[in-house]
């Protein structure tokens, strides 16, 4: 039974006193934000990220950092949303790193990242057209994604998080649905239409 409207007031509220004693030098009461955090944030570092290691390497480093930066946050926010932001800042760069690195390699040692046929292969039989139509996003528009269907942030939360407003987010929103739609469908349609598919092997 998911918590009523009152129950995730009440535990804002303790948090808030948590995260002011830990600013008054109660450090050690950081554990237990920590511990009110770790999980979700862990799920949310492991749709971003796609990668249960990466994910749990992140979440210590987004700790470490709200940690280090916590005497300079300010309840004109949530601290959830404070927290999601660091989380999604770390993240971010994470991707982006990711990716130019992926780049690099591709410029001097095209040869180790090509793909073998049967690889190919594999990828398009047993891959999902979802995770393929993710995969085109950018790593902004999945973080949106991620918050608003994955995380079920509303746009209000989504707005403190991400510093866009609420009706750019909603617009947004609608632009990143119908591209994975679109996406999904190609890659449905491709699939049924490979010579060499599932089925057309099984006949």
């Amino acid at each position: 039974m998911g918590l009523t409207l009152q129950e995730n007031q009440q535990d804002a509220r303790q948090i808030e006193s948590v995260v002011a004693s830990v600013q008054r030098g109660e450090t050690e009461r950081f554990a237990i934000i920590i511990d009110a955090y770790q999980q979700q944030i862990f799920r949310y570092c492991c749709r971003m990220l796609g990668n249960v290691q990466d994910a749990e390497d992140a979440v210590q480093d987004i700790m470490v950092k709200a940690y280090q930066s916590i005497s300079r946050y300010r309840p004109e926010v949530s601290f959830s949303a404070w927290l999601y932001r660091i989380a999604s800042n770390h993240c971010l760069n994470l991707l982006r790193r990711r990716k130019l690195h992926r780049q690099i390699m591709n410029i001097f040692r095209p040869s180790l990242l090509a793909a073998s046929p049967e690889q190919e292969m594999e990828k398009r039989l047993y891959s999902y057209p979802l995770e393929k139509a993710l995969a085109e996003l950018t790593p902004e528009e999945r973080n949106i994604l991620v918050l608003r269907v994955l995380e079920q942030r509303s746009f209000a939360e989504m707005s403190e998080i991400l510093h866009i407003s609420a009706n750019a987010l909603t617009k947004r929103m609608t632009t990143i649905k119908r591209k994975v739609q679109a996406a999904m469908a190609a890659e449905e349609e491709m699939t049924c239409q490979e010579p060499n598919s599932v089925m057309s092997t099984k006949i």
